[in-house]
């Protein structure tokens, strides 16, 4: 018997995966240790797929929309994030691909201490748990797992904590 083929990830360039996003999604969002709020996210992708805007409302971490603001930047991403009351962040990430997960990692600081930052999206099945067999399915999916969490680079732990999960259910056009 042969050992199953491993699927390792790829740098990728955001026109990959702005196109899989774009449009209206609800789900459940919860910080680590909370209650899932319901929440509602807007995702716009630009037309040369080189900007992905996120703008994720109603009751998540504040009464205030947050906008995540990711842009093609020197082969990397550049994200801007802003939640309406503290001073806007950036942050470069690589961008990474592996099956039809994406990830974004980067290096920054989070909560005043330096910390690998990685965002993931992955996408679920709406009708099995298996995962999506093939990138046909991928663009055509309707379900993402959107993970934030980090690993402080002054913690000799190994482990990524999660921050937040939002999940990301599109919304049928009627």
């Amino acid at each position: 018997m042969l050992p199953a083929a491993s699927v390792s990830a790829a740098k990728v360039d955001l026109s990959q995966f702005c196109p899989r996003l774009d449009g209206d999604w609800v789900g459940s969002a919860a910080k680590s240790g909370s209650r899932p709020k319901q929440v509602t996210t807007a995702a716009i992708c630009s037309s040369d797929k080189r900007n992905l805007m996120l703008t994720v409302s109603r009751g998540d971490s504040n009464p205030n929309s947050e906008v995540w603001w990711f842009r093609a930047h020197s082969g990397d991403v550049l994200l801007t994030y802003t939640d309406g009351v503290g001073a806007d962040r950036e942050q470069v990430f690589s961008l990474y691909q592996r099956g039809d997960s994406f990830t974004f990692l980067g290096k920054g600081q989070l909560n005043q201490r330096p910390a690998l930052i990685r965002l993931s999206f992955e996408p679920l099945s709406s009708t099995t748990s298996a995962p999506i067999d093939n990138a046909q399915s991928a663009m055509e999916n309707d379900s993402w797992l959107w993970r934030q969490s980090a690993h402080y680079l002054d913690d000799d732990s190994q482990q990524y904590q999660l921050i937040r999960a939002i999940e990301l259910t599109a919304v049928q056009p009627n």
